[in-house]
C-alpha cells in the first residue's frame, strides 16, 4: 500500500478557489478508486468525490459543478480543484486510496473559507 500526503489547503475568501494535491509514495495507476473526504471538527467525515482507475468521476451533491477531481498517474498524484468556495466548505480534507477490503488515508489538509 502507498502512503498519502495532502497539500494545498489554506485560507481563502468566499467565492475563491484552491487546488488540493494528494501525493502518493508509489504508483496510483492500479488503485481501484481514490477519494476525497472532508471533516469538520465534531462532525462525521463526509465523502466529497471519487475517481476510479478507469477515470470515472463521482461527486457529492454539495460540491457538484464546483469541484473537480483528477489524477496524474505519471506523477502519482490526485487533485481536487475547488472553485466558488463557500464558508460551509471549511473542513480538513483527506485523500483516500481504496482497494475495497483495505484503504489508506492521508493526514489531511485544512481548508478555511471566510465569508
Amino acid at each position: 500500500q502507498v502512503q498519502l500526503v495532502e497539500s494545498g489547503g489554506g485560507l481563502v475568501h468566499s467565492g475563491g478557489s484552491l487546488r488540493l494535491s494528494c501525493a502518493a509514495s508509489g504508483s496510483i495507476f492500479s488503485i481501484p478508486a481514490m477519494h476525497w473526504y472532508r471533516q469538520v471538527p465534531g462532525k462525521q467525515r463526509e465523502w466529497v468525490a471519487r475517481i476510479t482507475s478507469g477515470g470515472s468521476k463521482n461527486y457529492a451533491d454539495s460540491v457538484k459543478d464546483r469541484f473537480t477531481i483528477s489524477k496524474d498517474n505519471a506523477k502519482n498524484t490526485m487533485y481536487l480543484q475547488m472553485n466558488s468556495l463557500k464558508p460551509e466548505d471549511t473542513a480538513v480534507y483527506y485523500c483516500n486510496a481504496d482497494w475495497g477490503l483495505s484503504s489508506t488515508w492521508g493526514e489531511g489538509t485544512l481548508v478555511t473559507v471566510s465569508s
